[in-house]
Order: C-alpha cells, then sequence, then structure tokens
C-alpha cells in the first residue's frame, strides 16, 4: 500500500468510530485496493479511502442501534 500515514489514518478512524484498529485496518486495506485498482491519479485517495472506510463504519454502528 503506497499510504505512508496508513497507521495514523487507521488509529484517527478506529477512535472516531469507536472500532478496533484490526477492523479498521482491514477494510481501509480493502477499500484501498478496490480504488487503487487501475487508478492513474493517486494523490487524493488517501482522502477518498478514509471517508469511504469511516462511511462504512458509521453506516453499521447506525444499523445496530
Amino acid at each position: 500500500m503506497a499510504d505512508r500515514n496508513f497507521d495514523e489514518i487507521v488509529q484517527a478512524i478506529a477512535s472516531d468510530t469507536n472500532t478496533p484498529p484490526e477492523i479498521v485496518s482491514k477494510m481501509y486495506a480493502e477499500t484501498w485496493a478496490q480504488y487503487s485498482d487501475g487508478a492513474r491519479v493517486l494523490d487524493y485517495l488517501t482522502v477518498l479511502v478514509a471517508k469511504r472506510v469511516r462511511e462504512n463504519l458509521r453506516g453499521v454502528s447506525q444499523d445496530r442501534h
């Protein structure tokens, strides 16, 4: 994965969503793989992937309540 701030981003998302870092890490890696497949420009990929993971986790936690 080309993201140098991976650990920091995972920890921030885990903290924001009250989700274990292991789950966030897996989701982030999977989402990164999906978004980067065939991508020619990766400049904003970190922001897009982090946003998608947060949205997915928030949707999961809302479904539980």
